[in-house]
C-alpha cells in the first residue's frame, strides 16, 4: 500500500480499486500532472476508469488534505502529494516543467520580511517562472 492509500484508509474513506489506482499513479508521479494527465495514466492501468472518476477522486483528496493543487498559469490545474517537506517551485515558461528546490536563504528572508512587516509567518508559496538562459548568457554569466 502507498503513502496515498495509507493516508485515504487512515482518513477513513472507502478505498474503491479505481481510487487505489489514481492514488498509485499520484504517488508514483515525479512531476506536476493535471486531472486529463492523471487520467491518461491511470486508463493504461484500468480502462474503465472514466475522467470525470479522476476529477471527482482528485477533488476528494485535495478536500481531505491529501493532494495539494496548483496554478502554474498555463491554463491547467496541476497536482501533487501534500508534500513531507517544504519545497518552492520553478516553472519553464518554454516547457512547462516545474523544477522543486529548497533554499534556506529565501526561507529566512521571507521570515525577516514578514518580521519587518508586523508579521509571523506561517505559510507560504513560492512559484518562480523562467525561461532557460541562451547559451551566450550562460557563457557570459559563466566569464563573470
Amino acid at each position: 500500500m502507498d503513502r496515498i492509500e495509507k493516508l485515504c484508509v487512515e482518513k477513513g474513506m472507502r478505498m474503491t480499486e479505481q481510487r487505489r489506482v489514481i492514488a498509485r499513479v499520484v504517488s508514483t508521479s515525479h512531476d506536476h500532472p493535471d486531472v486529463e494527465e492523471l487520467h491518461r495514466r491511470a486508463a493504461a492501468i484500468d480502462p474503465g476508469i472514466s475522467i470525470a472518476t479522476v476529477y471527482r477522486t482528485v477533488r476528494l483528496f485535495e478536500e481531505s488534505g491529501i493532494l495539494e493543487r496548483h496554478d502554474f498559469r498555463d491554463g491547467r490545474s496541476r497536482y501533487e502529494e501534500v508534500p513531507e517537506q517544504h519545497h518552492d517551485h520553478l516553472i519553464d515558461m518554454k516547457t512547462g516543467q516545474v523544477v522543486e528546490f529548497v533554499d534556506p536563504e529565501i526561507e529566512r528572508l521571507q521570515h525577516e520580511i514578514a518580521k519587518r512587516l508586523g508579521y509571523k509567518l506561517i505559510d507560504h508559496r513560492l512559484e518562480l517562472y523562467g525561461v532557460p538562459l541562451d547559451d551566450k548568457a550562460k557563457a557570459s554569466k559563466k566569464a563573470s
